[in-house]
């Protein structure tokens, strides 16, 4: 088995934030073997901006659990990021949250996140969670290189997070904080956009991910792993990711992402195939 670094390793836990936090994603990097930054949000949302699309999920739909007992107002977005700590580490219980948060504009890095994860590359510095530690794995199949089993321990502390996170609670929380997530989201470069609207797009794109029975193969391209398959490489950068996770980590995230689709939406989606 051989362990290399690459451009995916500074990434994994983009899919995981998404379950985590109810709102799309975690952490994530660019997933191309090319340096070329990603484009800004505030151009690739010129044609949003231009017109106000009608909304189709409108936040107070959701059917969230119990809100807190609470009648304070909430912070301002730029003085937000201490209620959100906290309240995120509540809801996440034994996991340790706070070791992964980066504690700086949490709800502004949450909303690019999750706005980038259905394209082709995604830049570090927007991520709310820090990255996984430890080298990308490889094992050697059949004459080539494939993700290796072992890769999947470097996301264990995420996955504890996900685990831990009640559906409800979280969308209850979400629904609370709305208004801060709209106003990031419209900062970000979408005037008249709807981030909830948004999230379910992400969400969607996310499941539609495929379910591999066999580790995919990869190989280095100027030091960084890519997938062999063009059509898994064309995937976008928040599928390619639920792919090298493995696919027992990213059964239990999907089933997540249902759950809390289904409590933004009032609708719940079709069961799952199982695999055979």
């Amino acid at each position: 088995m051989s362990r290399q670094s690459s451009g995916w390793s500074r990434a994994g836990a983009a899919v995981i934030v998404v379950a985590v936090i109810g709102v799309g994603a975690y952490l994530a990097h660019r997933a191309r073997v090319a340096n070329t930054p990603p484009p800004a949000p505030a151009a690739t949302s010129a044609s949003a901006a231009s017109a106000a699309p009608s909304i189709r999920y409108p936040i107070a739909q959701a059917a969230s659990g119990p809100a807190a007992a609470t009648t304070a107002p909430l912070p301002t977005l730029g003085q937000s990021d201490t209620s959100v700590a906290d309240a995120l580490a509540a809801l996440a219980g034994g996991a340790d949250l706070r070791a992964l948060l980066v504690p700086r504009q949490i709800i502004a890095r949450i909303v690019a996140t999750i706005d980038a994860l259905p394209r082709h590359a995604i830049g570090s510095r927007i991520l709310p969670l820090r990255t996984p530690q430890g080298a990308f794995v490889t094992d050697q199949a059949g004459g080539a290189t494939v993700i290796g089993d072992r890769n999947a321990e470097r996301y264990a502390p995420y996955m504890r997070v996900v685990d831990s996170v009640d559906p409800k609670m979280l969308v209850a929380w979400y629904v609370r904080y709305y208004p801060l997530f709209q106003q990031a989201y419209r900062q970000l470069g979408y005037p008249k956009g709807y981030f909830n609207d948004r999230l379910i797009e992400v969400i969607d794109n996310l499941l539609a991910a495929p379910d591999l029975a066999q580790p995919p193969a990869v190989e280095l391209q100027q030091g960084h792993y890519v997938y062999v398959d063009p059509a898994l490489e064309s995937l976008s950068v928040g599928q390619k990711l639920l792919i090298r996770i493995g696919p027992a980590d990213a059964a239990r995230i999907k089933a997540k992402l249902r759950a809390i689709r289904a409590d933004l939406t009032g609708a719940a989606l079709p069961a799952a195939p199982v695999a055979h």
